[in-house]
Formats: structure tokens, C-alpha cells, sequence
């Protein structure tokens, strides 16, 4: 379960009775599925990384370090904030040894990350739905994500619903329909080609009279550069504040890991146009450009909600810049 926020006192006391320790294989479980998932990448980044540190530290073994981040999609700022570190960890504490390194690089590569590794929070009783518009280009995996969310939500006893805003392909709101019937959620929705905006009103005014406790939407997907489309996506966010001045709560863009450096292009101007509060980077197991992350949190700051490895709901979770670093790195999860 993802623990967006605390749970009703009744459920509260009920859970007062699980063991702490189920948690640990719970973790651990999800940790080794992000190892394996951040496999194509760590192997770009930490190919006989071991051997590279042992040998005499000197420019040459910099340069083949910083070469390996920037083939990884790490990006030039990141990778230059990363080697500044180590350089000065190596020239101030004269590290001659292997494992002090890879400490020093893994410190590094989190310190970059951290700022962006804050989890989305629920507040404990908004008397309100917590809403949420999911945005991003076509094949993304934007619906697939929302799915997911869904899952997760209702295993923390929340209540959702969602709202069909991708309403120019068809087969989106067949989709979006098929994870409502799984998680046991509604699903508002219309006709192909109907107004997108008016489908996420409905949805968030259903979910406001219902009592729901997360609303989300779902939108087409669009190029970045789409201006016409982008002032659509804008349409439903103003028409979502005329229903509740705090709406949305969450403008979450998801993009696909396997796109590299191209994901920060398209989260720089989504991110002018509607103000992200949050991203979700998706598909980091099919691809070997998973350090695009650090590109993400160096040149935008915007908080990295979840990540995902594969196709099951349990293959989406919160993002954590320490388990990410390990793993991307080979190390255990201590």
C-alpha cells in the first residue's frame, strides 16, 4: 500500500496489531523489483564499475565516470553537480579505496534527487475530493497509470472515481472503463469527440456529490508543442477551479522513461502551461535511460511522485531517491 495519508481511526486501530515487520518484506519485494526493472540502465552506468574504482584515481577514471552518466541520460547539469561532489569528496577526504568511491558517488547522485523525492500526501479529512488531472503525450502510459493509482488508492480504503477525459480515443475510455470494473471504481465518461472539459466537470462534481475521496481525470494525449491542444488541457483545469477553487489539487504529467532527455523538453513546457505539482515517470524497464530522472530534478525541481517497472500495479510506487540510487547502482537495500 502506498500510505498517502493516515488512516480513519477505526482503521487505525485495527491496524494497530500488524507486525512491523510485514512491512520489510512488502519493501524489500518492490526494492528488488526496481533493481531488476533499473537493470538496462545500471548496466550502461555500472558495468564493471568495481574494477573502473580500483583502479589509480586520476582524470582518466573521471572521465570514463562522467561519460558512463551522460550515457545513462543522467544530462550535462546533473552529471557535472555529480562529479563536482566526488572530486571534492576524493580531493578533501584523499579517497583511495573502492567501496569509499562508489559511497561517494552514490551520495552524490542522491543529493540530487532528494529534492525531488517527496511523496504525494493526502490531507487527513478534506471534506472535499482530492483531485487529480493526469496529463502527458500519447503513449505515455497516462491511462494504464491512472489504473494503477486507482488500485492503490482503494487498498488504502480510499474511495475513487474517475473521469473519462480522453474522449478522442475511443479506445482510452474503453480502457479507463476496464480499470474502474477491476478496482471497483466509477467511471465517468461520454461519447467519442464529446468536450473533454465538461467530462471532468461531471467527474468532479459526481465525486463532490458522492462523497468520493480522490477524483481522477484522465485527458488526451497531446505533443508539447500542440499549442491548440495544450490551450484545451489549460480549458479543463480553469473549468475544474469554477467547480472548486482548489481544484485541481495534483496536475500530474506522466512520461515515458524510455524518451531520455526528450521527457525534460516535454515537462518544461507542460510545466509552463499548466504549473506541475507532480510527475510519474513510467516504463524505466524497458529502457537504459532511466538517469533522465536526474535530468527531471536538476533543471525542473518538480516533485518525482511515483515511478514504474512494469505492468502490474504493484510495478507502481512512490518514488524514493535512496532506493533509486541503490539500485540503479547494483547495491542491496540496507
Amino acid at each position: 500500500m502506498f500510505g498517502f495519508r493516515k488512516k480513519k481511526k477505526s482503521e487505525d486501530s485495527a491496524n494497530d496489531a500488524t507486525p512491523a515487520a510485514e512491512e520489510k518484506p512488502a519493501r524489500s519485494g518492490w526494492f528488488q523489483r526496481l533493481r531488476q526493472g533499473l537493470s538496462k540502465t545500471g548496466q550502461v552506468l555500472n558495468a564493471d564499475l568495481g574494477s573502473l574504482f580500483r583502479r589509480r584515481i586520476d582524470d582518466e577514471l573521471f572521465e570514463e565516470l562522467e561519460e558512463r552518466l551522460l550515457m545513462a541520460d543522467v544530462g550535462l547539469e546533473a552529471t557535472q553537480k555529480i562529479m563536482d561532489r566526488i572530486t571534492g569528496e576524493v580531493k578533501r577526504r584523499e579517497l583511495d579505496n573502492a567501496e569509499a568511491l562508489m559511497d561517494a558517488l552514490e551520495n552524490a547522485m542522491i543529493e540530487v534527487l532528494e529534492p525531488v523525492s517527496e511523496p504525494l500526501t493526502l490531507p487527513d479529512d478534506p471534506g472535499r475530493p482530492f483531485s487529480i488531472l493526469v496529463v502527458g503525450i500519447n503513449g505515455a502510459g497516462k491511462t494504464t497509470t491512472i489504473g494503477k493509482l486507482a488500485h492503490h488508492f482503494r487498498a488504502d480504503d480510499f474511495s475513487v472515481m474517475l473521469a473519462a477525459g480522453d474522449t478522442f480515443r475511443a479506445a482510452a475510455v474503453e480502457q479507463l472503463q476496464n480499470w474502474g470494473e477491476r478496482n471497483e471504481v466509477s467511471v465517468i465518461a461520454q461519447g467519442t469527440g464529446a468536450d473533454s472539459a465538461s467530462v471532468v466537470y461531471d467527474g468532479l462534481q459526481a465525486a463532490t456529490s458522492r462523497g468520493i475521496d480522490v477524483m481522477i481525470a484522465d485527458t488526451a494525449g497531446r505533443l508539447h508543442t500542440q499549442t491548440n491542444l495544450m490551450d484545451e488541457v489549460r480549458k479543463v483545469k480553469r473549468v475544474m477551479g469554477r467547480l472548486d477553487a482548489q481544484a485541481p489539487d495534483e496536475v500530474l504529467l506522466v512520461v515515458d522513461g524510455g524518451t531520455g532527455q526528450n521527457a525534460l523538453s516535454q515537462a518544461q513546457q507542460f510545466h509552463e502551461a499548466l504549473g506541475l505539482t507532480g510527475i510519474v515517470v513510467t516504463k524505466l524497464d524497458g529502457t537504459a535511460k532511466g538517469g533522465m530522472i536526474f535530468a527531471l530534478a536538476e533543471q525542473l525541481g518538480v516533485p518525482v511522485r511515483f515511478i514504474g517497472v512494469g505492468e502490474k500495479p504493484e510495478d507502481l510506487q512512490p518514488f524514493d531517491a535512496r532506493s533509486f540510487v541503490r539500485a540503479l547502482l547494483g547495491r542491496d537495500d540496507d
